[in-house]
């Protein structure tokens, strides 16, 4: 356990695939649909572990080495699997909705932030009844206009008019959440059920990890009794 200073924080933030849901099936089964239509010999689903995180046509681009014009079509041919089978192929991590539950009850405000497009997203946390609590649910819009995570984050900012963003915190499980965070003035906590490694997230500077959900829950004290609101 992290001997850090916790009781600033009002707003969390959370990542999606990796943080809330376990959604590796159906990305993995989409990046093998995809991969395939261009005769790439498929590397096997551990490879596609490192791209999970960031934008799609950021992953195409760096892992596979594909121009801007193939990797929007690489984009299409995933969603031709993802949009109808694979995004249902996703499950809600043990005990994460008993966490959500209980930050909730202990006074912070709860917001979804992940570069996943927000349709999908809300479109699963609903199946699951998890977007009750959460005070708003942002990802990337399907044109992918607002993709990056930095961006999702200003966004949630914005939305939410929080002027001290070290008042808020980000969770999730690969560094492009603390990268996208950190250029927002937002720390960020590292879950490690996720997609990233430990050392890939400390090197990112998180301030905490945190390999399961009641560990997490360790990190945020009761500011239910306090004055101030959750912003």
């Amino acid at each position: 356990m992290y001997n850090i200073g916790m009781n600033q924080f009002r707003t969390i933030l959370f990542d999606f695939d990796g943080t809330i849901m376990d959604t590796s099936e159906g990305i993995f089964n989409s990046f093998d649909y995809a991969l395939e239509s261009f005769g790439i010999e498929l590397p096997g689903h551990e490879a596609y572990r490192k791209m999970v995180g960031p934008p799609l046509m950021y992953s195409f681009q760096t892992f596979y080495g594909f121009d801007e014009e193939k990797a929007k079509l690489a984009m299409k041919r995933y969603r031709e699997y993802y949009t109808p089978k694979g995004v249902y192929q996703a499950s809600v991590y043990p005990g994460v909705a008993d966490m959500l539950r209980e930050l909730k009850n202990r006074g912070y405000a709860i917001c979804l932030a992940t570069s996943k497009p927000e349709r999908y997203a809300r479109e699963l946390l609903e199946r699951d009844s998890l977007d009750g609590f959460f005070t708003l649910i942002a990802g990337s819009d399907i044109n992918e206009t607002r993709v990056k995570k930095s961006e999702i984050v200003r966004f949630v900012l914005d939305s939410l008019e929080i002027k001290e963003p070290g008042t808020c915190v980000m969770v999730g499980d690969r560094l492009y959440d603390a990268e996208g965070a950190a250029l927002n003035g937002v720390p960020c906590v590292g879950v490690l059920w996720g997609f990233g490694s430990k050392e890939e997230l400390v090197e990112a500077k998180c301030i905490a990890t945190a390999a399961d959900t009641d560990e997490l829950l360790g990190l945020f004290p009761d500011i239910s009794s306090q004055q101030v609101q959750p912003l």
